[in-house]
């Protein structure tokens, strides 16, 4: 059984998006979601897996309900916070047709020539008069993907 499973799960990397989409269909019994193949392919080695050697045990259900039960109605949990927003108290510097700009980073957002500010992205269109992603304005993230 086990060389049948990793065959299958192998044999997932060569398989055209449409036969892929074709098991997700046999193996979910639903349409695949509208997402990447890479995705698809480690939800259906999963799923391909899940059948064969059994799904979660009782305990892990149960405690993956708990958990879904203390969110409540139902609701996303928010966000806590960003990985690319700095700490409260950091200065960011830029320099924008020979003049230096300051940026205090607040804990309700920022300030900038003593007006406070929502976003990073306000700032760099009051600095500039254009649309700026703030983030990549101030050298907090690259214009290219990573």
């Amino acid at each position: 059984m086990t060389d049948t499973v990793l065959t299958r799960v192998a044999a997932l990397k060569a398989l055209p998006i449409g036969e892929l989409k074709g098991q997700w269909r046999r193996l979910f019994e639903r349409e695949p979601p509208p997402f990447n193949r890479r995705y698809l392919e480690s939800r259906l080695a999963y799923r391909i897996q899940e059948l064969a050697y059994g799904g979660l045990k009782p305990d892990s259900m149960a405690r993956l309900q708990a958990l879904a039960d203390q969110l409540g109605d139902g609701a996303r949990p928010r966000r806590q916070g960003s990985k690319s927003r700095p700490v409260a108290g950091t200065q960011l510097v830029r320099e924008w047709q020979g003049v230096e700009h300051r940026v205090t980073v607040t804990d309700g957002g920022f300030l900038h020539a003593g007006k406070p500010y929502r976003s990073l992205s306000a700032i760099a269109n009051a600095i500039t008069g254009t649309r700026w992603n703030g983030l990549v304005f101030f050298g907090l993230k690259s214009q290219r993907a990573p």
